[in-house]
């Protein structure tokens, strides 16, 4: 099927300019500034939008299998296609774990036929997430994971990280990691800020930065890739920065909502803005914003974690971690930072694309380019749009950005040429 995205605008060096893009079996043909419809199925009218490179999203959460009423494979997906997303990387957090040939085997299948995107998986690195029995992980590549993660249980002991890392470097496989020592949480839900208004137990920055430090050292003594997900404090920002300038293969995601929020934010008991790592001073969020800026942190990544309405509606102090984040990153960040001049066009698009994708060489995507697969999404940058619950394709409702007023919706979301979401 050939199909041409006519009237659109892509980013050229840094400017947008008028170009058609010709789709011929699910890839990009031809971009040039205007295309003959002859032979053509179909004329897609982007209208004056924007055309970008599909959106890449290194940490989603789908809770199937095992918690399928806070979200399936096919709902997070074609939430993630809503938010212009067209490659996810799902986090291992299930029911089974994919810590076995089998269940990865499972779970690779079920993303494929359900998955509304390309969904790529994380493997736990140790048994069910828990513990310290290392999986096998040769057998797990070669079933398919994606890299290596115990995503929301941090690795508490030291010898099971660094040997860990050991496996995952000689099979040239990344360990991506929830930092968190546990024994520095305190039973705590909020920054020190929020905590002491609420009168809640704080979860201090030193129990991210204290094994953020423990394992960027380990990177180092393995030559592992070490990624960190969801960076939240400025003294994790400085170790990063001291282990890249020190030659460390240590790499970093940060979410929208640390960019966006601070604990600032939070002036009620409202679960919508728990999650963990918590929000914290606005010191912080100003350091995440340079990190990104100075090349410290590599890349946005969402940490969409959908829940259930009866997990949320419920005291800070009590409810589930986590807020969603695939069907309004890229319109709140493009408001909030790209209208205001914080940030460029090309800059966000970048930390959502070619970033993500040269991190973990992913090949085919982050590239709006002739002979790539047209993974491919529409934003409108012009008109103003309210993100409403209504609109949600996750079974997730849990954002505290529903009612924001916001530039760049998604108007429709293409993968390999085929149309997976299109705003009605």
């Amino acid at each position: 099927m050939k199909r041409i995205i006519a009237n659109g605008q892509i980013l050229d060096r840094g400017q947008l300019v008028k170009r058609d893009i010709l789709i011929e079996n699910g890839r990009v043909a031809k971009i040039a500034e205007d295309i003959s419809t002859d032979g053509v199925d179909e004329v897609i009218d982007a209208k004056g939008n924007f055309i970008s490179a599909g959106l890449i999203d290194v940490h989603v959460h789908y809770r199937q299998p095992g918690q399928e009423q806070k979200e399936t494979i096919k709902t997070g997906s074609l939430a993630a296609a809503h938010g212009g997303f067209t490659t996810v990387c799902a986090m291992p957090n299930v029911t089974p774990a994919p810590d076995s040939v089998s269940n990865m085997e499972a779970l690779i299948k079920l993303n494929h036929t359900d998955g509304a995107v390309h969904i790529k998986q994380y493997a736990t690195i140790t048994t069910n997430r828990g513990g310290d029995e290392l999986v096998d992980f040769k057998a797990l590549k070669d079933a398919g994971a994606f890299a290596f993660s115990n995503d929301g249980n941090g690795i508490q002991k030291s010898s099971t990280m660094y040997e860990a890392m050991q496996q995952a470097a000689k099979l040239d496989m990344a360990i991506v990691e929830h930092v968190q020592d546990d024994a520095l949480t305190y039973g705590g839900v909020l920054n020190g800020g929020a905590a002491k208004r609420l009168g809640m137990k704080e979860m201090p920055w030193v129990s991210e930065t204290a094994q953020v430090a423990r394992d960027v050292i380990l990177a180092e003594a393995t030559g592992v890739h070490y990624h960190v997900c969801h960076a939240s404090s400025k003294h994790t920002v400085n170790v990063i920065r001291a282990a890249k300038q020190a030659g460390i293969n240590v790499t970093a995601e940060v979410s929208p909502h640390h960019l966006l929020l601070s604990d600032a934010n939070i002036k009620e008991d409202n679960a919508m803005y728990k999650m963990n790592p918590p929000l914290r001073g606005e010191d912080d969020r100003q350091a995440l914003i340079e990190g990104l800026l100075d090349g410290t942190i590599d890349m946005i990544a969402t940490d969409h974690a959908p829940h259930t309405k009866a997990d949320k509606d419920q005291s800070i102090a009590t409810a589930a971690f986590g807020i969603t984040g695939s069907e309004t990153a890229f319109s709140m960040l493009y408001t909030r930072f790209v209208k205001t001049g914080r940030f460029t066009l090309a800059q966000l698009v970048n930390w959502l694309t070619k970033q993500p994708a040269s991190v973990f060489k992913m090949r085919g995507a982050g590239s709006l380019a002739v002979g790539q697969p047209a993974d491919i999404a529409i934003f409108d940058l012009e008109h103003e749009h309210e993100i409403k619950e209504s609109d949600y394709l996750s079974k997730g409702k849990n954002s505290p950005f529903t009612g924001e007023t916001v530039y760049g919706d998604t108007v429709m979301t293409l993968v390999d040429g085929d149309i997976a979401y299109k705003r009605s």
